[in-house]
């Protein structure tokens, strides 16, 4: 549609439909209701929105609610004050925090009105407050006219993917994409009867509360399942697999109490330690090499004990032009500074930037109980960290850091009984993971269905 299209332009009767039109993803144009589809439409003339049912219209958002710039420097005890930081992303749940200070002015805005965050607007941050409140300077705050739009719809209009989309592509710049009121204000959305409207917002309202109460049980389950890992995972490593077995005091506070014939070494006295570095980042003659090179970003997005490779690769030149060195496979390598804690055994031979350190067993320990050690005092190992800028734990104390250690042939049993473990519960939390990530992708649809009319919610009280 083109700015000089009329708002109250005739329809062509000759140019109805009697069937639904196809979504611009086919595969996510799926129905996620039971409910049936409108029984004619019409051309909107909106590219993003393509077909409308045959009674619905199409306005811009400037002539269906107000832009409100009441910028503000006074605050008054108790009412509700947000950032974008305090808006979940999709789903319009916001938390309430307490003492929130905004370093630029802040806007006031009033039960429903609808709070567009501009920043970033990929991130979905639409909220509809139930009470007064302030707000940072990067949310619009718009309030529905209400002989035209109701503001829940307005909320779930402003939330609908294609939506988002739409403004997200007209955003400027490049770390801090922001959009704007003058292209906002004139993005054209589709416009259902005041009842039809009142309709689908309370639909999707009830709807909305079920994926939120589902989404708040898969995060429980999840959060339980990783405590439930890590509990595993201590206890292994610090009682063994024999329940009955003898204990003695290990005089090491993070360990407690050890079975009685456990020794409970420095780290040093069974491991050699290896520091890592970076060759120049300015001489690409030292990059794109055929040595494996780790940092720790690269075990932060592992989801595996393993690692063979990082994102990057150094050269021989590289190699001897910095202070790195390679260590074996079976190796374990610990992120020791942003952040400190991340762990994995090598499968190949690798070196290291500044940010970890190699840790080779020196035939005394197994490199897989070795890795469940340093999994399960992760906390532990952080609080020797030191250093201003950031925390870093040296080589001196990670090296003086007391484990617990069994005879070889235990630790083997345990770190086999720990693979085993570790793997039910992650399959566990991945399978809880995507069902939340499929409760999401429904609902993201049956918003984006139900507001641009893919679906008739008109009898949905009645369910």
């Amino acid at each position: 549609m083109n700015a000089s299209t009329p708002l109250n332009r005739q329809i062509n009767p000759n140019r109805i439909t009697q069937t639904k039109p196809a979504m611009q993803n086919p595969e996510q144009s799926a129905d996620p209701t039971d409910f049936p589809e409108y029984p004619a439409y019409k051309p909107s003339d909106v590219q993003w929105l393509g077909d409308i049912p045959s009674h619905w219209e199409v306005r811009r958002l400037k002539y269906l609610a107000r832009n409100i710039s009441q910028p503000t420097s006074e605050r008054v005890e108790g009412e509700l004050r947000l950032g974008l930081e305090h808006v979940e992303s999709w789903t319009g749940k916001y938390e309430i925090a307490e003492n929130v200070r905004f370093e630029s002015r802040m806007k006031r805005f009033q039960p429903d009105d609808v709070l567009f965050g501009k920043l970033r607007p990929y991130l979905a941050k639409v909220t509809r407050p139930d009470r007064a409140g302030l707000c940072m300077g990067d949310f619009l705050v718009f309030r529905a006219k209400s002989n035209i739009m109701v503001a829940g719809f307005l909320e779930y209009l402003l939330r609908c993917k294609y939506v988002i989309d739409l403004i997200d592509s007209s955003a400027v710049g490049a770390k801090m994409p922001r959009a704007d009121w003058n292209f906002i204000g004139n993005v054209w959305l589709p416009l259902p009867s005041l009842p039809e409207q009142r309709a689908i917002a309370a639909y999707l309202d009830r709807k909305g509360a079920i994926a939120r109460r589902y989404a708040h049980v898969a995060r429980h389950i999840i959060d339980t399942l990783r405590e439930l890992r890590q509990v595993e995972i201590h206890d292994a490593v610090t009682r063994g697999l024999n329940e009955d077995i003898p204990l003695k005091p290990s005089g090491v506070e993070w360990l407690g109490d050890v079975p009685a014939h456990w020794d409970t070494p420095m780290l040093k006295r069974v491991v050699r330690i290896i520091n890592g570095a970076t060759p120049s980042t300015l001489t690409p003659a030292y990059w794109n090499g055929s040595i494996n090179w780790i940092t720790p970003n690269d075990l932060g997005k592992l989801d595996t004990p393993y690692i063979a490779s990082g994102e990057r690769s150094i050269s021989q030149l590289g190699y001897d032009s910095c202070g790195t060195r390679l260590a074996p496979a079976g190796s374990v390598v610990m992120s020791t500074r942003a952040p400190i804690g991340h762990v994995a055994i090598l499968t190949a031979e690798a070196c290291v930037n500044q940010g970890c350190r190699l840790i080779i067993p020196k035939g005394a320990i197994d490199s897989g109980f070795l890795y469940y050690q340093l999994k399960a005092f992760r906390n532990d190992l952080a609080s020797f960290g030191q250093g201003s800028t950031f925390m870093e734990l040296s080589q001196r104390n990670l090296g003086a850091f007391h484990i617990a250690l069994p005879p070889i042939a235990e630790q083997r049993a345990i770190a086999e009984y720990l693979d085993a473990k570790t793997a039910a519960i992650d399959a566990a939390i991945a399978h809880y993971e995507r069902m939340a990530e499929l409760v999401a992708e429904y609902w993201t649809v049956l918003v984006a269905d139900a507001v641009t009319g893919r679906i008739d919610l008109r009898q949905a009280d009645a369910e």
